[in-house]
């Protein structure tokens, strides 16, 4: 799943350890519905259309549908055309 609205990636924590990802740090998110909670936080490499990049993911409950968050799109520069909802390449990725 992609949100836009979340600036970093989160997965179950269980299979975050499992494929090595290690805790490194705490930071605190603002949820939904507008409540704040602290996660646990890896460093991990995510690979999706055929795209690579690596990037904070949060270590969440293990029953939560993985998220990919803006930040892991907009590094490889891919965005979200908000006329249909589809995940859009850019041309280049902007330096600017």
């Amino acid at each position: 799943m992609v949100d836009t609205g979340a600036t970093d990636s989160l997965a179950p924590a269980s299979e975050l350890r499992k494929i090595g990802v290690k805790p490194r740090g705490k930071m605190a998110y603002e949820l939904a519905d507008g409540s704040l909670e602290e996660f646990e936080f890896g460093l991990a490499e995510i690979s999706f259309m055929g795209e690579i990049t690596a990037g904070r993911v949060i270590f969440d409950g293990d029953d939560v549908e993985p998220l990919l968050g803006v930040t892991a799109l907009e590094s490889v520069g891919i965005v979200i055309d908000p006329a249909n909802g589809t995940l859009k390449r850019l041309p280049a990725i902007p330096l600017k």
